[in-house]
């Protein structure tokens, strides 16, 4: 009797032990004494205690940070440049039977990768041109992925560290460019005010009535003024008409 509650409970504990919960977003990879034999779905699965082993592998979009790197760019410019990596495994049995540890593969490769698109342009290209440089350093690393069954989905620069002294070049060079186009829409803003006003002149010189209106508007903005006091020697109307024209 004790040798047959023996043996069952050995059974069951050996049946339980064989079960796996495959998530969906996930697939295993199962080997039978070492050798890979297929590779299993999500769900619920069972192996052969000790005989059979599996090997997980996530099939989501993964994130590895490029930590950063000290990076001499082609006008000689020291820089430390950082950024992140987005891949996703398609083939699980290529990823874990062709290379070793394949995140971290990954992350050399674009290490490596970022060190060489950012040595070979100059400083300006790198800030203004980030998506460019992220989508040449992509197409470096997934030659390599590709056969590791890998997807690389996007590489993006994420920071540059700058030298103390090139960030106050870079501020200097920042604000004169602001000067330059601040002292430039003044000008074309002091050319169009004189081109209106040249325009009214002419308007107003071929209307001496347009002239009279003129004054009255100007005399009433002065008398607006409380403290203002104008004076008339004499009324416009009694002045000849040729030396009233030359006055207006």
């Amino acid at each position: 009797m004790n040798l047959l509650l023996i043996f069952t409970i050995f059974i069951v504990v050996f049946l339980l032990s064989g079960i796996r919960i495959i998530f969906e977003y996930k697939r295993a990879l199962k080997f039978r004494f070492g050798k890979h034999i297929g590779t299993l779905k999500p769900g619920f699965r069972w192996i052969i205690p000790l005989v059979d082993t599996i090997q997980i592998v996530d099939i989501r979009v993964i994130t590895i940070n490029v930590v950063s790197q000290e990076v001499m760019t082609e006008d000689n410019v020291p820089c430390s440049i950082d950024g992140v990596v987005f891949f996703k495994v398609i083939n699980p049995e290529m990823a874990v039977l062709e290379v070793e540890e394949f995140t971290f593969a990954i992350t050399q490769l674009s290490q490596a990768a970022l060190r060489d698109v950012c040595g070979k342009v100059e400083l300006d290209t790198i800030l203004s041109k980030r998506e460019e440089m992220g989508n040449n350093i992509k197409k470096i690393v997934e030659v390599e992925t590709k056969e590791w069954g890998i997807e690389i989905i996007d590489v993006k620069i994420k920071d540059i560290q700058l030298p103390e002294n090139m960030k106050r070049m870079m501020a200097n060079q920042a604000e004169a460019e602001r000067s330059r186009r601040a002292r430039i829409i003044l000008a074309l803003a002091e050319e169009q005010a004189a081109g209106k006003l040249l325009e009214a002149g002419k308007l107003i010189d071929q209307s001496p009535s347009a002239i009279k209106l003129r004054l009255y508007q100007t005399l009433s903005n002065i008398a607006a003024e409380k403290n203002s006091t104008i004076l008339f020697p004499f009324p416009e109307e009694v002045l000849p008409k040729k030396s009233a024209e030359g006055i207006n």
